[in-house]
């Protein structure tokens, strides 16, 4: 793969617009930078407590994506099965910072729309049992140095970086109507896995009456 990427660098096969750079660590290799361990449950517990997540409606994989020079971050979350991406502008890479705006989106969504989240392991992740004990949404902590157990989310991030939030940015003072723009789009494009309809429409699909009486 890194052999195919030089070659497209040196543009051999006339290719302006890669989505991925390729490898950049040798197999094996484990991120730790910013790592706390494995802060909760794991997220093989969350198989066993949602035997069917992978085709139910709640079920969101959590990260947050830095600008220029780790300068400011936005908090990003994917709804599973509708793809839904959603990002919160929180504008410090900080539990505290997480905490305020997850509270805040939570708050304001309808009581138990969301079954679980998982997150990676990143310190700003360390005031989980905040949001699972006012929330009543169950948490859970993909494996260290394993991405690909949250791979919507991952892939997700890296689309994002492309449709605006790129890594030249500096994070601290996004303005909003950016954020949402940036969200907007990506809701809004038709999906192959989604029978060509778009994650916005399949995620109202999935809100129901009931859900809303408790909002």
């Amino acid at each position: 793969m890194r052999t195919l990427y030089r070659l497209f660098q040196r543009d051999i096969f006339n290719v302006k617009l890669l989505p991925m750079k390729g490898k950049r660590h040798p197999n094996g290799y484990v991120e730790r930078r910013g790592k706390a361990g494995r802060l909760g449950r794991s997220i093989y517990q969350r198989y066993q407590d949602y035997p069917h997540f992978q085709h139910e409606f709640g079920h969101l994989e959590a990260d947050t994506v830095q600008g220029k020079a780790h300068q400011g971050a936005v908090m990003t979350l994917v709804e599973r099965l509708s793809k839904v991406e959603l990002i919160l502008n929180i504008q410090q890479k900080s539990a505290e910072c997480v905490n305020k705006h997850l509270n805040q989106w939570l708050s304001q969504q309808p009581k138990h729309l969301f079954k679980s989240i998982t997150f990676d392991n990143g310190k700003e992740f360390t005031g989980w049992k905040e949001i699972a004990n006012k929330h009543d949404i169950s948490t859970y902590f993909a494996e260290v140095g394993a991405p690909n157990q949250r791979g919507l989310n991952e892939n997700n991030n890296g689309l994002i970086r492309r449709d605006g939030l790129n890594k030249s940015m500096d994070f601290r003072n996004l303005p909003n109507a950016l954020v949402q723009q940036v969200s907007s789009r990506r809701n809004h494009i038709p999906r192959k896995s989604l029978n060509y309809k778009t994650p916005i429409e399949v995620f109202m699909e999935n809100i129901t009456d009931k859900q809303l009486c408790y909002f």
